[in-house]
């Protein structure tokens, strides 16, 4: 007999789906995913099977294929088949067998959850699978999120057999004449997850013959655990992370006084993917020059003065030089844009997003780039030159602006205006202008 009432329970209880909602099912062909095959059709949800051939074994995956495909028309719901070249793949993504299968299927799920409008993916893991989860991350070193196992619902991923032990499925299975296809590639010990199934969990399990439910009850207390975390990495991140245009300021003295600093520090800047060692040389490194950048994949870090500035890794752009001609009204620079006008009404607003400059002193075509290495102007108000980078220090400017600071620069290589904080004196309005070009940076 089927434990549908237990199965009902558990979905219910962790509120994995409704009644009425469409279930896309990743099926196998071993006894774990015919077993929820079984459940769903009993229980009357809605589903659809999907199988990945990833063509590892040769006949096996064939026959698989050939016997999930008949499983669907059995229990008469749709049936969705890919194939993949699974070690060409690896090789190209040079990553593991096992990890390009699971990317390749994963992402395919995604794709028919999208495209024919899926609820949610059924995964068969069961509790033992999530006891070598915890073991295997221990093994590997983890954070707190790695103890908590796997959990019955993230995003559109749901875990309705947690419920089960394998023998509890191995027991059903034979009680109730269900046909399944052996994998045999699950004996083998070539792979860490089974080393830990066939050697390592019946170790335990002499010691502790209540293995399952000890680790039940330790994963509750580990998700417990990281929800306390959790929360008091937000309260952190929502009073100390401060926006700033496009960047995350983070206080060095902030920093410093965090306890503990590694875990803290590592679970407010975990979204933008910094990891562990990055952050041990971030926080030996606060102290020492500014400017000093550090990476995650996606971000940097860059410590300035009395911040820790986080941005994305721009883009690398082609062309950073833009050409202005007397005919243009606009240019867009970094996704910044400064409109272009002309007028003989001579007048001047005190506005630094503005510059108003004698047309008689524009040489063109005029070039709007980024900031080099020497550049000096005469800023508005004085009679010698300054060095840009001593202007953007007294400025203030953050580390990470500096280069997105477009530069307005003559036909004879002399600077015009820094864009939004100052003019040069040299191109100003004076007694004897008749017209004037006005630049004006616009608010994104």
């Amino acid at each position: 007999m089927l434990p549908l009432q237990n199965f009902n329970d558990f979905i219910n209880h962790n509120n994995l789906f409704s009644k009425d909602s469409t279930i896309l099912l990743a099926v196998s062909g071993g006894k774990d995913s015919v077993l929820m095959v079984h459940l769903f059709k009993a229980a009357g949800y809605t589903f659809s099977i999907a199988h990945c051939n990833f063509n590892l074994r040769g006949d096996e995956s064939q026959r698989d294929e050939s016997f999930v495909r008949l499983l669907a028309s059995i229990v008469e719901v749709p049936f969705y088949l890919k194939q993949f070249e699974t070690k060409s793949y690896a090789a190209q993504q040079k990553v593991s067998t096992q990890m390009a299968a699971r990317d390749l299927r994963y992402g395919w799920f995604e794709t028919l959850r999208v495209q024919h409008g899926f609820d949610f993916i059924a995964l068969a893991q069961h509790q033992d699978d999530g006891i070598e989860t915890v073991l295997l991350n221990l093994t590997r070193g983890t954070g707190i999120a790695g103890l908590h196992g796997i959990l019955p619902k993230r995003g559109n991923l749901i875990r309705p057999l947690l419920f089960l032990t394998r023998l509890q499925i191995d027991t059903i299975i034979e009680e109730n004449l269900i046909d399944y296809v052996e994998d045999s590639s699950n004996s083998t010990l070539n792979y860490s997850r089974n080393k830990i199934r066939h050697q390592v969990l019946p170790l335990l399990k002499e010691l502790n013959p209540n293995l399952e439910r000890t680790f039940e009850q330790n994963i509750q207390r580990f998700r417990e655990t990281e929800m306390v975390l959790q929360q008091v990495v937000n309260t952190l991140t929502k009073d100390l992370l401060i926006r700033k245009n496009k960047a995350i300021h983070l206080s060095i003295e902030v920093i410093k006084r965090l306890h503990p600093q590694k875990l803290l520090l590592f679970e407010m800047l975990k979204p933008y993917g910094f990891t562990e060692p990055v952050l041990d040389d971030l926080i030996q490194g606060v102290d020492k020059q500014s400017g000093t950048i550090y990476y995650s994949t996606t971000h940097q870090a860059i410590v300035d003065r009395e911040d820790v500035i986080v941005v994305e890794i721009p883009a690398v752009e082609e062309i950073k030089i833009h050409f202005i001609h007397p005919q243009d009204e606009e240019v867009v620079f970094l996704n910044q844009q400064i409109s272009i006008y002309y007028t003989e009404i001579v007048q001047f607003e005190k506005e630094l997003n503005k510059a108003f400059i004698d047309t008689k002193k524009l040489i063109y075509p005029l070039i709007l780039r980024a900031r080099q290495e020497g550049d000096k102007f005469i800023p508005l108000g004085m009679k010698t030159y300054k060095k840009l980078s001593n202007f953007f220090i007294d400025q203030k400017v953050p580390l990470n602006e500096k280069d997105l600071v477009p530069i307005l620069v003559n036909g004879n290589g002399e600077i015009i205006w820094i864009a939004g904080y100052r003019q040069d004196d040299r191109f100003k309005i004076t007694g004897s202008t008749t017209s004037l070009a006005v630049f004006e940076l616009m608010e994104g």
